[in-house]
């Protein structure tokens, strides 16, 4: 059986399994379309968490990030599981408590304000769509790769494939095909990183593969990966980032941003008492660990991988790296893999000087008394873990798992954001602000309709990304961390902060973020259309548009603070509102159900 015809198999056979299990539990009211009922089991609950925050960023850019920075892009590892601690610890048991199921419908009751609620709305949608053009820049790479069409052919696709399960399904559908999805994901991605791990070291486990000895070269894995690297002139794997304020700033930029997704607070909605809510935040904990202790595992090997693929006769060295640099691979002798990632345009080749072999290094070094003009292989840091088990030469069958798994990433994320983006505009929007007597079918109707065009907004600027999709993704972790989560935490925690001030500072943070990532990125990410080049020189104190979340917060929290000193204070059923839903003795007015 050829590998297309695998790939096939397995992708077709999880799309079966997504779009059988919507039919079955296809949304019938508005309460299973939002919230699945309300009756999910914590434990069901914590792997559709998973599968909701472990995105296409996650599964397919995360270690191709690590892969090519290295230490420096382990920020992502930290920030993203230090927000998810945030969430579950000082957001998600609250926001049950109060008993809306959205952002803004908590916003809009907390801060007695439909203009609250607007603004809400607002940030959700900016922050979500931004989130969700990761999702199908992950999924084109994908789809174009393994079902061999173009990416935006694959892109396409993935929009059809969550129109059709998101779209029927609602929540109820979603919650039980993000089951699915996180058993396909973690399987694919736990197979091929045992089997690396095994080649590269003799270790099974992947994480204790990583500190332990490379197998043919007889030193450290990661010692073997600095000289590597070294000798192609990448600084370090293992080297410090000099600018530590950017680094700290991207850090709280993902916490945050974490902790204000809306797409997985809504998911706390879907368990029947708040501590089924505690208990899913910890179990979505557990299975997230599964993949994140892997990853960095996977980018160093990835990496090694590569770079030993191009060049041979490094492999096996223990000194003589400049001479092993001398012989890399001719361009006719590439492997298959190579070849099959060319046809999808996510590796390129330019024979710079006309000697018909590859050239892999760092532009920034001088190489030229090698005969070298230029870096001649270009590849997109989001194929690493999708081409890592073809690299590795594994069985077809575990490259047609880790297709399935890499889009089932990608549609999970996907699928959830839609929703929160669909619950924002059909019942915060339409059913509490525009038209209160809309019957429920047609709130229903409403809803999918809503997401039917999040769906095309979506696929049509995940045609042209801002960044790769952890960059992308990371965007729009910055905008709900500096939008969201501050409304959110004084929400919870400030018995004092009114809506003016709430309102005030949700506006401030997202402008200014907004603003700062226009001015490198193009305005609305259009291209050629940024007013600076996004390089660190142009940076304002070296903070990078991807860091600027974290000062967006911290505008957010001034402003909100200056503000509600210097208005009204709350009425004073808000303030012993506020107190019940963090008192669970004095609930009298908070919602426990």
């Amino acid at each position: 059986m050829s590998q297309f015809a695998i790939n096939l198999l397995f992708v077709g056979a999880s799309f079966a399994l997504y779009i059988g299990i919507a039919i079955w539990a296809r949304a019938g009211s508005t309460k299973d379309f939002y919230v699945a009922g309300g009756g999910v089991h914590p434990i069901t609950n914590g792997m559709a968490t998973a599968a909701d925050w472990m995105s296409a960023a996650s599964f397919i850019s995360m270690a191709g990030l690590l892969a090519s920075g290295g230490y420096a892009n382990s920020t992502f590892l930290m920030g993203w599981t230090g927000g998810y601690v945030i969430l579950a610890m000082l957001l998600a048991p609250y926001l049950r408590k109060f008993g809306k199921f959205t952002v803004p419908d908590f916003i809009g009751d907390r801060f007695y304000s439909n203009t609250a609620r607007l603004v809400a709305i607002v940030c959700l949608i900016v922050a979500s769509v931004t989130y969700v053009i990761g999702q199908m820049t992950g999924a084109g790479v994908a789809f174009s790769r393994f079902l061999e069409v173009s990416n935006t052919w694959g892109i396409w696709l993935a929009a059809l494939i969550v129109f059709l399960y998101a779209v029927f399904g609602g929540m109820k559908g979603i919650t039980y095909t993000q089951v699915a999805q996180y058993i396909v994901l973690i399987i694919a991605y736990t197979i091929p990183a045992v089997f690396i791990a095994f080649q590269l070291t003799g270790n099974p486990i992947p994480m204790f593969g990583m500190f332990s000895t490379h197998t043919e070269s007889g030193i450290p894995l990661l010692a073997k990966l600095d000289d590597v690297v070294s000798a192609l002139g990448f600084r370090d794997y293992t080297a410090d980032v000099d600018n530590k304020l950017n680094m700290v700033l991207f850090t709280l930029s993902l916490m945050v941003g974490t902790a204000g997704l809306p797409h997985v607070i809504i998911r706390f909605f879907t368990v029947p008492k708040v501590a089924d809510a505690r208990w899913s935040a910890g179990w979505a904990l557990v299975f997230i660990a599964l993949l994140y202790l892997t990853a960095p595992a996977v980018g160093s090997m990835a990496r090694l991988n590569l770079a030993t693929t191009v060049y041979p006769e490094m492999a096996g060295q223990v000194e003589n790296y400049e001479e092993a640099a001398q012989n890399p691979i001719l361009y006719e002798e590439r492997p298959d893999w190579v070849r099959t990632w060319e046809e999808t345009g996510l590796i390129t080749f330019n024979d710079l000087n006309n000697d018909g072999r590859i050239q892999m290094y760092n532009d920034a070094a001088d190489y030229s008394d090698r005969g070298w003009e230029g870096n001649e292989l270009t590849v997109n840091n989001d194929i690493l873990v999708l081409a890592n088990p073809e690299i590795a030469n594994l069985p077809g069958w575990v490259i047609g798992l880790i297709a399935a798994g890499g889009i089932a990433a990608a549609l999970s994320t996907a699928a959830g954001l839609l929703l929160a983006i669909s619950s924002a505009i059909s019942h915060d929007l339409i059913k509490t602000m525009i038209n209160p007597k809309i019957t429920e079918k047609g709130e229903m109707l409403a809803a999918r309709i809503s997401m039917g065009g999040a769906i095309l907004l979506a696929t049509y600027l995940g045609l042209n990304p801002p960044g790769f999709a952890a960059q992308t993704v990371a965007l729009a972790f910055g905008i709900a961390g500096a939008s969201l989560f501050p409304a959110l935490m004084m929400g919870i925690f400030s018995k004092r902060m009114n809506n003016s001030g709430a309102i005030a500072g949700m506006l401030a943070g997202l402008i200014c973020t907004l603003l700062y990532i226009f001015t490198y990125l193009g305005w609305f990410f259009v291209p050629g259309t940024n007013m600076l080049a996004n390089t660190p020189d142009n940076w304002i104190l070296g903070i990078s548009p991807l860091s600027f979340g974290a000062v967006g917060a911290m505008i957010n929290f001034a402003v909100a603070f200056a503000v509600s000193r210097v208005t009204a204070a709350p009425p004073q059923e808000i303030q012993d509102l506020v107190e019940s839903v963090r008192y669970p003795k004095g609930a009298g007015m908070a919602i426990d159900h």
